[in-house]
């Protein structure tokens, strides 16, 4: 099932989209998620998909993002396998959804890369869960894209302003609630071109493995996104650019790139 977040003239909802038909729900699909019964509530209304904007499918208090969490990234930027999972966090602001801009900011030196990532959509507050009860707490995943300027990664020497621009964490098209998110095929392209291509088997530290750690860690809230961290084949965007994070059973997250006026 594909849960989207769009709005039309004067509203902002969120809704179940099938066959080009957009079914929206009575407020927010996290409000029960989990609770004995659920289901989603619909109010009646229908919407076609071209007459409504998609927006970022949730709204996070926060994203946890992951560093060097695939093999294939790891051995391409020389680094030694983390341990642990190496987590950092992108601020709500840097959230777009699909077919927004990512706006370059105007530094005097600039590199802009695009990272593809499976975005993994919590659904109800998680502390200190259990690698086996994971997917209690998961509603759904999407596709995200890790906006990072290098140049500020480099000379700052933690990630925070790199990582954490306005735009900087497109999110979308929308959740998918009903796939395994094991082994699938994620790929990023550039203007059509593919750059990124790898399996999310290849990560280093699986889905249940960071939710249970992450949560040790922090409370994570519905609508909470781990970014489960990007593949090899990182590179610059620049303005003009089209990039493209497409997931298997999920979808594709198209954004345009520009810079700042």
């Amino acid at each position: 099932m594909r849960v989207v977040r769009f709005a039309t003239p004067g509203k902002r909802k969120y809704g179940v989209l099938q066959g080009g038909i957009i079914s929206s729900l009575q407020g927010s699909p996290f409000t029960q998620f989990g609770r004995p019964g659920y289901s989603f509530g619909f109010d009646g209304d229908t919407y076609q998909l071209d007459e409504a904007k998609l927006l970022a499918p949730c709204l996070p208090s926060k994203i946890v993002a992951l560093g060097l969490n695939y093999r294939s990234h790891a051995e391409e930027t020389k680094l030694a396998i983390p341990s642990v999972p190496l987590i950092f966090l992108k601020p709500s602001t840097a959230v777009i959804g699909p077919d927004d801009k990512i706006i370059l900011p105007p530094l005097s030196k600039r590199r802009v890369d695009y990272e593809g990532e499976l975005g993994v959509v919590i659904g109800k507050r998680a502390k200190n869960v259990p690698q086996e009860k994971a997917k209690e707490f998961i509603i759904g995943y999407t596709c995200v894209n890790d906006v990072s300027e290098r140049y500020a990664q480099r000379d700052d020497g933690q990630w925070t302003r790199a990582k954490g621009f306005d735009t900087f964490a497109p999110i979308g098209p929308w959740i998918e609630t009903e796939v395994d998110p094991d082994d699938l095929q994620i790929e990023t392209r550039l203007n059509g071109e593919t750059r990124q291509s790898a399996r999310t088997s290849d990560l280093i530290f699986g889905v249940a493995e960071l939710l249970s750690f992450i949560s040790g860690v922090m409370t994570l809230l519905p609508g909470d996104i781990i970014a489960t961290g990007t593949p090899s084949g990182i590179g610059p965007m620049d303005p003009g650019d089209v990039v493209e994070v497409e997931i298997e059973s999920i979808g594709t997250l198209r954004n345009f790139v520009v810079a700042q006026e």
